[in-house]
């Protein structure tokens, strides 16, 4: 390999960087290391068993691996293949003519003009979850929580994963699972299991670099079990589900649904098992993301609770009270209205973007920047890095600062001089196919909360620690002080 100009130093003879990467939270030496080692666009690192990376770092970089040269630039097979036993392999791990394809029969459904007509679900589900909320508070719900006079206390990011589980499912499928009002189905359970990991889960990741995989599935260890028990019920739920919309959809009933399967089914471009991986992929990767979205933006508004009256006293100019609305007047177009609202979530994913970093690995010998770079090199590239670069963003960079989104032709940038500061949905073919629904979906829920609640920690001296894995998100949850602001 032709190293990149940035060596750099220190670490493990034998394993690099890999102490350090383990000990921080995901993303977070990357973050250090854009910021501070002096680079032209390429880090070159060292990690396990002394595997090279290069971690990618400027726009110009990002363009060529992610635009000009997407197809060149692969998802590692063990990547694939551990992702692929929950996720399916549907277009998140598709790769080459295959992803092309899938791409194009799936792009009509997340087409803006059919997000706009799932705005209704997305307002139906957020007013729920702050019904949900409110009977926590009235002390007449199922939850087990501590109320206190007029408000309580709850973990807000097992309220808000079920939340977005019950989007996803309406709006991708047509099917409410319900796990707002019944936190312990079936198919909320499995997916607290997954993105909970233990100790032997991470382990197993590790081993996952560098030994087979059939090896480590035949490992007789609990970890395998769990994986199967939990990819067996989510296939069960997906097929069933496909099967009972193609049987509406062939009915004498020629209604076209909303949801994203109908669009599918209807585009005659997937088999049963296409759909199968397909829908394994929305609902994981279509609930958890928002919901650690959501988490993060509770946890920042907690800090700012001036940002937290602002948002609140304009979503309450905008939007009729949560109460004496029906969902199909939430449109589009009220939200749309809602300037500081899409600063606001614009802002947390800047900070905070949920997947921290993704790994790509070059199917083929090619080049960035001009350097060569041999078949098989692993490439990372760093959201949690890149979103808060000082040279992207300026001396704030690791400041919440919503105002940066606002203002003429800022809306989309955030100020920022090339769209590949703001990597969180990365960018080109690869990019994420539901940005639009994710951003509408993060919209809604957190204007029906922040409208309706004030938001607090419960714990005054709450020290942030992150849990990595695929997602990142505050460990051991968020417990928050809510309490009902009069008057929407």
């Amino acid at each position: 390999m032709s190293p990149a100009k940035t060596l750099l130093q220190g670490g493990s003879f034998f394993n690099g960087q890999l102490k350090r990467i383990q000990a921080e939270p995901t993303g977070e030496p990357h973050r250090d290391w854009i910021n501070n080692v002096p680079n032209d666009g390429l880090i070159y690192y060292t990690s396990i068993l002394n595997e090279g990376r290069l971690l990618v770092t400027s726009p110009q970089a990002l363009s060529e691996v992610l635009t000009t040269k997407s197809y060149d630039f692969i998802k590692p097979q063990q990547l694939r293949n551990g992702l692929g036993r929950i996720l399916g392999i549907g277009i998140l791990l598709a790769e080459g003519d295959e992803h092309k394809r899938q791409r194009k029969s799936l792009m009509p459904a997340f087409a803006y003009r059919h997000i706009k007509d799932l705005y209704p679900v997305f307002w139906d589900k957020s007013t729920k979850l702050v019904d949900g909320l409110m009977s926590v508070v009235r002390k007449d719900g199922k939850e087990s929580v501590k109320s206190i006079d007029d408000a309580a206390i709850v973990e807000i990011s097992g309220w808000s994963s079920r939340a977005t589980l019950d989007i996803i499912g309406t709006a991708g499928m047509g099917h409410d699972f319900n796990s707002l009002e019944y936190p312990d189905t079936k198919i909320n359970v499995t997916y607290r299991d997954i993105f909970s990991p233990t100790p032997q889960q991470r382990r197993m990741a590790l081993l996952g670099l560098f030994l087979p995989q059939w090896f480590l599935r035949a490992l007789p260890v609990a970890h395998n079990n769990r994986i199967v028990d939990s990819a067996n019920t989510i296939k069960e739920v997906s097929r069933e589900l496909i099967r009972q919309k193609k049987r509406n959809l062939d009915s004498k009933e020629k209604r076209v649904d909303a949801d994203i399967l109908s669009v599918a089914l209807e585009s005659g471009g997937f088999t049963e098992e296409d759909l199968v991986n397909q829908m394994m992929t929305f609902l994981a990767a279509g609930h958890e993301t928002t919901a650690s979205a959501m988490t993060w933006a509770f946890y920042l508004l907690c800090l700012h609770p001036d940002v937290q009256t602002r948002l609140r006293e304009e979503i309450r100019a905008n939007i009729p009270p949560i109460d004496e609305t029906e969902t199909e007047t939430v449109t589009a177009a009220s939200l749309d209205q809602c300037h500081y609202l899409h600063a606001v979530c614009n802002e947390v994913l800047r900070l905070y973007p949920p997947v921290p970093g993704t790994v790509r690995e070059t199917g083929c010998d090619t080049s960035i920047l001009g350097q060569y770079v041999p078949k098989k090199t692993k490439i990372l590239l760093s959201p949690w890095a890149i979103n808060t670069a000082t040279a992207l963003w300026g001396p704030d960079a690791d400041r919440f600062n919503p105002d940066r989104w606002m203002g003429p032709g800022k809306a989309n940038s955030g100020g920022a001089e090339s769209n590949y500061a703001f990597l969180t949905f990365l960018h080109g073919p690869r990019s994420c196919i539901g940005q639009a629904f994710a951003k509408a979906e993060f919209a809604c829920l957190l204007a029906a909360v922040v409208g309706r609640f004030e938001i607090k920690n419960a714990d005054e001296d709450f020290k942030l620690e992150i849990k990595g894995g695929i997602t990142a998100k505050p460990k051991n949850g968020l417990t928050v002080r809510i309490m009902p602001v009069e008057g929407w």
